[in-house]
């Protein structure tokens, strides 16, 4: 048997599967991936400074399976939770407001009526 004739014989070597990057992207956002890490910056055993890394890289619906919400409560990220913000500075100003203009705030805090409205 030549080396040819064997070589076209032989079935194919199992070995690792090739996978492209969308591949590999697809399968790091589905299973999410978690990198983690600190810098310590230290003089003479004094520590000086010391920086903690926590990166959690997936999509959103497996960040929310994991309990990592944050930007749906985020005012500066999400319109649903600034209104809701200001609805609840709102009602806080307007309790305070009610507080100040019922009857004997003022006499409880030696100030004028005329004082207050002004």
């Amino acid at each position: 048997m030549t080396d040819l004739a064997y070589r076209q014989s032989a079935d194919p070597i199992p070995g690792p599967q090739t996978s492209n990057l969308a591949d590999i992207l697809e399968r790091v956002l589905d299973k999410g991936i978690v990198i983690a890490g600190d810098i310590k910056i230290e003089l003479l055993d004094i520590e000086l400074l010391t920086i903690r890394l926590r990166l959690f890289v997936a999509s959103v619906d497996t960040a929310k399976k994991a309990g990592i919400d944050w930007w749906e409560t985020d005012p500066a990220l999400s319109s649903r939770a600034s209104r809701s913000a200001l609805q609840e500075e709102n009602r806080e100003l307007r309790q305070r407001i009610k507080a100040l203009e019922a009857p004997g705030h003022a006499e409880e805090h030696g100030e004028s009526r005329e004082r207050t409205h002004t």
